[in-house]
């Protein structure tokens, strides 16, 4: 057993009571949705009928969450009203009536509440939330909610894991992850890196190797085609130039990219070396993308670290970038698939 793992699932599933969950909670700091029920820029209603597939993004904080615990800084006080949740996105496809975890977050609860898919929560009483559930890394913003679907909790049926083999063998080899795989909770089906495969016969998706720090496992970000559009979801990434593919091409080959926001300064983490949490700096990222923007390309930054201004509606840096048409994620925000 990794001591260590354990030891950070631990400290992370402590996160799970920071926010206040009932009453007027509104999730990642969102305004009450339109009478439609749909964000600005979500997925279009068919005249009668249900939505098409989409992507529903059910956070957009970086793994500690926002507040992080132990910040006390005046954006993190005023995020306790509203907080943000962890980087996730649910895959949707209503017709199907299949619903895919993109990440298990420390905040799974509180999301689960967000999927309103139709017949979401009888499934969900019926221990079958989900019908696959895709891993990007085992950072603790992007697993530790698989703990919740255990034998404690909710004891899910068993369900389709997609990550890599060097992610099951972290969750094969490392209790409590691995009772889930005993008893069958997670099965992983055999996917090919950098190869598109089918996952339902709605959706379709590949895993592409991502640079960043591998102390437990590798690390994907993944590219997701529907019958209506395509979104990639890379919420952390060491550097674009430590990337053996060019960003800007992959960015031309979806309608939407999903991309790590974490920091807008390497000044923003006093006393902590950025050389040890490295991810790409926000500015630097839209330097790169501009062009593919004003071509009609959706960029959105996720991830985002409590310290990042663009946190603060008001902020100047989030004026900056949506002004040059960039865009910040927010839980409830739909993409067309």
């Amino acid at each position: 057993m990794d001591r260590r793992a354990f030891l950070a699932g631990l400290a992370g599933l402590g996160a799970l009571g920071r926010a206040p969950y009932g009453g007027a909670f509104r999730p990642d700091g969102d305004a009450a949705p339109p009478a439609d029920g749909l964000p600005k820029g979500g997925t279009a209603r068919p005249a009668g009928g249900r939505p098409g597939p989409y992507a529903l993004v059910l956070g957009s904080a970086q793994d500690g969450g926002m507040p992080q615990a132990g910040c006390y800084a005046e954006r993190c006080e005023r995020a306790r009203a509203h907080p943000r949740l962890v980087t996730s996105l649910a895959l949707i496809a209503p017709e199907a009536e299949r619903v895919y975890l993109m990440d298990a977050t420390p905040d799974l609860r509180a999301q689960m509440d967000l999927i309103d898919a139709p017949g979401f929560r009888a499934r969900a009483q019926a221990r079958r939330p989900f019908d696959g559930i895709f891993l990007t890394h085992a950072h603790i913003g992007h697993y530790l909610g698989l703990a919740l679907l255990g034998r404690e909790s909710l004891a899910i049926r068993p369900t389709r894991c997609f990550c890599t083999p060097a992610m099951q063998r972290m969750l094969r080899e490392n209790a409590p992850w691995s009772l889930l795989v005993d008893e069958g909770r997670l099965t992983f089906p055999e996917v090919p890196l950098e190869r598109w495969f089918d996952v339902d016969g709605v959706f379709e998706a590949r895993m592409l190797p991502v640079p960043h720090r591998p102390e437990f496992s590798d690390t994907v970000a993944f590219e997701v085609r529907g019958p209506r559009g395509s979104v990639l979801y890379l919420p952390d990434i060491d550097a674009w130039e430590a990337w053996d593919r060019d960003v800007r091409e992959v960015v031309d080959g979806v309608d939407v990219a999903l991309l790590d926001g974490a920091f807008y300064s390497a000044d923003e983490v006093p006393g902590r070396r950025v050389e040890d949490i490295p991810h790409p700096l926000v500015p630097h990222t839209m330097a790169l993308l501009q062009d593919r923007v004003r071509a009609g390309r959706r960029v959105v930054f996720t991830h985002m670290n409590n310290t990042n201004p663009m946190l603060d509606d008001g902020s100047v840096e989030a004026a900056h970038v949506r002004g040059r048409g960039f865009e910040i994620a927010r839980a409830g925000m739909r993409i067309e698939l």
